[in-house]
């Protein structure tokens, strides 16, 4: 029997210093021809870069894009996204230790590993190849079909229906981790590089970590996460 071990990306995996979320706000106003107005993901009901998209347009009384326009969005996002990655590479920095860690866990026959994350794919996919992460052996899900957290973490358990999953763990940074795995019902390892953990125990995560330094800890964490209360 196996442990899947799901990681977030953007604060868990790696940091970018809102640089991602500063192209996002830039791309969605030329293309769409207004204004977002906020880059604080908790003014929107989901935090997944397709319900924002869709909350900004119902905020307007408007008709959400067509997939067409959508997909023209995320194709420009991606090409800003490479240019700012290529132009400022320090401003996307690997949380410690997170390629190393899962590596190890991908070796590791008692385990799986999985991303599950609100961002689009090929994004998300640009993020990991920066900090040395190979997506394609992942069991993944992201916000380009679903809009939110809970089905995006669903698609990426559906993905392991195969393997003897005995139990999940979700690794995360953000308060709406500790909403989604508590809803759900997922153990939680939570993740703060800043240090401010009370940002997520005052929320109901049992366990934080600054980083993933201490690879045993990390393992001892897995078997003792619990879900958030």
């Amino acid at each position: 029997m196996k442990t899947l071990i799901i990681f977030d990306i953007d604060g868990t995996l790696l940091h970018s210093n809102k640089i991602d979320s500063l192209i996002f706000k830039h791309v969605f106003e030329t293309t769409f021809g207004f204004e977002m107005q906020s880059v604080d993901w908790r003014d929107y009901p989901h935090c997944t870069d397709t319900a924002i998209v869709g909350a900004l347009f119902d905020r307007r009384g408007e008709r959400r894009p067509s997939a067409a326009k959508m997909q023209a969005f995320i194709d420009e996002y991606v090409r800003h996204l490479e240019r700012g990655r290529c132009k400022q590479p320090t401003d996307f920095k690997e949380v410690v230790g997170a390629s190393k860690t899962v590596q190890r866990l991908m070796a590791d026959d008692r385990f799986e590993v999985g991303i599950a994350t609100g961002g689009f794919r090929k994004p998300a996919h640009i993020k990991l190849q920066h900090v040395g992460i190979n997506h394609e052996p992942l069991h993944d899900a992201y916000a380009d079909d679903n809009e939110s957290r809970e089905d995006i973490l669903n698609e990426a358990i559906a993905k392991t229906q195969h393997l003897p999953i005995h139990r999940t763990v979700y690794v995360g940074d953000a308060v709406w981790d500790v909403t989604t795995t508590r809803n759900m019902q997922i153990p939680l390892i939570g993740i703060r590089i800043k240090g401010d953990t009370e940002t997520l125990t005052s929320a109901g995560a049992q366990h934080v970590i600054t980083d993933y330094s201490d690879y045993d800890g990390f393992l001892d964490l897995v078997a003792e996460a619990q879900v958030a209360t």
